[in-house]
């Protein structure tokens, strides 16, 4: 195992990251490290050579590891950085706690973050990716994150740090977001509970979330604001693109683009890290070569390919 500096929390070598991804596929971590919270993540990123690459995952929901791996230390925050409290209509949440148990959380005291609920993953991964659904992102209601940059140092980052765009926002290189605040719009508690019902069951009706997915593969599109709001978006959806090249159902190995909604990359069963990303490129290159248009991946992919 790399030598690595002590830690209150755990440390797994070759740790396999398959299992804690949605797409159930991929290699290991050469080192998997679980914080037991802020001060033991500073205190390790501080004394750990900078040679060492680190990359923080949250719950997998959106990610690709390639099947060869990833090579130096997985960060992967757990129940010390899951708390959810709230105060003078303010929401405080650690980066590890899920998007929908805060929007729910919200809701019962009023606070909308109802755009929340149907979005898979993690506070830590909304906030990076400027996560947005029904016409409002998270630029729209942080007020402020907290960081722990690549030497130790935890740091607050403003909203306007973080200079949010369409899907991304500018952290510093090397920084992991370890928590967040939000100052949601009132609301009443039953409208919120109402509407986040509707949602799920319009979510339900038109994804498929009984099969292995890791959410929306393609960016839409189309033209946004750059904060990120969708004040200047047009009709052009990356599903219907998708459609317009034929490949709805496309198949490469275990990987299919899903036959229900055409933007979801699926495995089928058996499929590989390889299989999944191939045929992501399948279709960005059917969806060039018959429509000039080059869409872009909103699935991260990570690690190596196998050899």
């Amino acid at each position: 195992m790399l030598d690595l500096p002590q830690v209150r929390g755990t440390l797994t070598a070759h740790r396999s990251l398959a299992d804690l991804t949605w797409m159930r596929v991929g290699g290991p971590a050469e080192v998997l490290f679980q914080p037991a919270d802020i001060a033991d993540l500073s205190d390790f990123l501080a004394a750990l050579d900078p040679a060492v690459p680190v990359f923080p995952m949250g719950v997998g929901s959106n990610l690709i590891v390639r099947d060869g791996g990833i090579s130096g230390v997985v960060v992967r925050l757990g129940r010390g950085f899951n708390d959810i409290t709230i105060a003078d209509d303010q929401v405080n949440v650690g980066a590890a706690a899920l998007d929908a148990h805060v929007a729910r959380k919200a809701a019962d005291a009023g606070l909308d973050l109802t755009f929340l609920r149907t979005i898979p993953g993690t506070i830590g991964g909304a906030v990076c990716m400027n996560a947005g659904c029904y016409g409002t992102y998270v630029a729209d209601v942080l007020t402020s994150a907290t960081a722990v940059l690549c030497d130790g140092t935890v740091t607050e980052l403003t909203a306007d740090a973080l200079q949010f765009a369409y899907r991304q926002s500018s952290l510093p290189a090397g920084a992991i977001i370890v928590a967040a605040t939000f100052v949601p719009p009132k609301e009443d508690k039953d409208a919120l509970v109402q509407r986040m019902t509707d949602q799920l069951v319009k979510r339900d009706e038109t994804q498929p979330t009984k099969d292995r997915t890791a959410g929306s593969t393609f960016r839409n599109p189309a033209g946004f604001s750059s904060t990120g709001r969708a004040d200047d978006v047009h009709d052009l959806k990356a599903w219907k693109v998708i459609d317009n090249a034929g490949m709805r159902g496309a198949i490469r190995g275990g990987a299919v683009m899903n036959t229900k909604h055409s933007n979801f990359l699926t495995n089928a069963g058996d499929a590989t890290a390889a299989d999944l990303e191939d045929l992501g490129e399948d279709v960005r290159k059917k969806v060039y070569a018959s429509q000039g248009i080059a869409l872009e991946w909103e699935i991260m992919r990570v690690g190596t390919r196998s050899s």
